[in-house]
C-alpha cells in the first residue's frame, strides 16, 4: 500500500501505520489501538442516517437473529465500543462496526458513537475483509469474492495474501477455485449444503451440467467427500481439468488426505507426523478462530 512515488502514507499515524503494515494483519490490535489512542472528546455521536456501508463490505448476508441478539443488548446497554468511519462527499462510510449501526437500526437509536479516521480505499478493503474474518466468518463464497477483490486490487499474489491475512496459501488457492464453480453451485456452498470438502472436488472438474448434477448427488444421496472423489476421478463423463491418475493422488502419507480436510476446515497449516498432529496458528486471536471452529473455545 505505497502511493505512485513508492512511499507509504502516513496519514494513519505511526503506530497504528507500524502496526497496519505488520503481516500478518491483526484487525482486533488494529480497531484496540485506534480506539485506545482516540481521547474520549474526540468521540462524535453521529446520526445513523448518515452513514452508509464500507463499499467493500464483503459480507452480503447478515444474520438476522444475531442482529436482534445485539439489538436486545443495545437497548439495554448501549453501544459499548464506537464504530470507525470515514468522512465521505455526503456523510459517511463505515470502515469497522457495521453490525452494531445495523443493530443500533433495530434498537431505535438514532445516533451511535464513532471515530472518524482517514484510511485509503485499499485499507478499508482490507480492515473489512478482516473484521469479517476474524470476528464473524464469512461463509466460503464471500471469502473467496473478497480474497479475489484483494488480489486484483492491490495486485498481489496469492503467496502475499496468504502472508498479508496469515491463512495459509492452499486455502487461498482452495477457496478461489470455488469461483470457477457454477453460480448454482456457488450459491449450494454458500448456504452450507455443500462442504469445502466436496466443493475443492467438483471445482477440478469441467462439465458444467455434471458439476451441476453431482453436486445435487451429494446432497440427495449423502455422497462423502471420498465417494465423490472416486465417481469423479473414476468416470470417464466426468472430465477432469488436470487429468490424473488415481495412484498419483495418493501420496506417501497414509493421513494426507486427513491433512488436507483438517488445512480446509481450519484454514490454517496442519501435519500428520509420528502419531501427532500440529496446527499452526499465528497469534492469540488466530488460535482462538481455530479453538471456535473446533467449538473448544468455551
Amino acid at each position: 500500500m505505497e502511493n505512485n512515488n513508492g512511499i507509504k502514507r502516513r496519514a494513519l499515524g505511526k503506530g497504528l501505520e507500524e502496526l497496519f503494515y505488520n503481516e500478518p494483519l491483526d484487525y482486533n490490535r488494529i480497531e484496540e489501538k485506534i480506539i485506545t489512542e482516540t481521547p474520549k472528546e474526540a468521540i462524535q455521536m453521529v446520526s445513523i442516517q448518515d452513514l452508509r456501508s464500507n463499499p467493500y463490505q464483503p459480507r452480503q448476508n447478515f444474520d438476522q437473529q444475531a442482529l436482534e441478539e445485539l439489538a436486545a443488548s443495545i437497548k439495554e446497554h448501549g453501544v459499548f465500543q464506537p464504530i470507525i468511519i470515514k468522512k465521505s462527499i455526503k456523510g459517511y462510510e463505515i470502515i469497522a462496526g457495521e453490525r452494531r449501526v445495523r443493530a443500533s437500526k433495530i434498537a431505535g437509536l438514532t445516533k451511535i458513537p464513532a471515530i472518524i479516521r482517514d484510511f485509503t480505499d485499499s485499507e478499508m478493503m482490507e480492515i473489512a475483509l478482516l473484521e469479517n474474518l476474524q470476528r464473524e466468518n464469512l461463509n466460503s463464497i464471500e471469502e473467496a469474492v473478497a480474497y479475489q477483490k484483494l488480489i486484483s486490487n492491490l495486485n498481489l499474489t496469492q503467496e502475499q495474501l496468504a502472508n498479508r491475512i496469515g491463512k495459509s496459501r492452499s486455502h487461498i488457492t482452495n477457496m478461489l477455485g470455488l469461483l470457477s464453480l457454477p453460480k448454482k453451485v456457488q450459491k449450494l456452498v454458500g448456504d452450507n449444503k455443500l462442504s469445502m470438502g466436496h466443493a475443492r472436488v467438483l471445482s477440478k472438474l469441467e462439465n458444467e451440467e455434471k458439476i451441476e448434477s453431482l453436486s445435487e448427488r451429494v446432497i440427495t444421496e449423502g455422497l462423502s467427500v471420498r465417494q465423490l472423489e472416486e465417481i469423479s476421478s473414476n468416470n470417464q463423463e466426468y472430465t477432469r481439468k488436470n487429468r490424473v491418475t488415481r495412484h498419483n493422488l495418493e501420496k506417501t502419507n497414509e493421513y494426507s488426505y486427513i491433512e488436507e480436510e483438517l488445512k480446509e476446515k481450519l484454514g490454517t497449516k496442519v501435519k500428520i507426523k509420528a502419531n501427532k498432529l500440529e496446527i499452526a496458528f499465528t497469534n492469540t486471536n488466530d488460535l482462538n478462530r481455530i479453538l471456535e471452529i473446533m467449538n473448544l473455545n468455551k
